[in-house]
């Protein structure tokens, strides 16, 4: 049986769903780290059968650093109104503006390694958010804006 404090250790890091985390923790055999690769690779999956999917809303955020001097726009799409009205999801293309803002256009956003967590590539963000809401998600546009 897998203790509690694990499933809500890897809720907490992965924002996997509990059952998920319980699955994953008994198939690792209470192996903490084999059970969130489990979760990663499931998530992946998961947004690899999503990726054909029509995503026909989505919301445009926008994102001036404090020195005025540089300033991101970016369309991200999903595919119902539900998501898209989502504090996740708001929280997702504010992430992805701040990546632009950080890192210019110097190699292609989805291969950058994520300004707060190197280990991961804003692909793999994006995945691990699409393997949460079960739902497409993609970048569809983005300028980035400095003097």
């Amino acid at each position: 049986m897998v203790a509690i404090d694990q499933i809500k250790q890897l809720r907490e890091e992965t924002a996997a769903s509990v059952t998920d985390c319980r699955n994953a923790l008994e198939e690792a055999k209470g192996d903490f780290g084999k059970a969130k690769e489990i979760i990663k690779k499931r998530g992946k999956d998961i947004a690899g059968k999503k990726s054909c999917r029509q995503t026909s809303q989505g919301i445009i955020e926008s994102y001036i650093h404090p020195n005025k001097k540089v300033g991101v726009l970016l369309e991200l799409n999903c595919e119902t109104d539900f998501v898209a009205k989502s504090q996740d999801f708001q929280n997702l293309a504010h992430e992805l503006c701040l990546q632009v803002a950080a890192m210019g256009e110097e190699i292609p956003l989805l291969e950058q390694p994520w300004i707060k967590d190197s280990s991961k590539t804003i692909k793999d963000l994006i995945d691990e958010f699409i393997g949460k809401v079960g739902e497409n998600v993609i970048v569809k546009r983005f300028i980035r804006y400095d003097i």
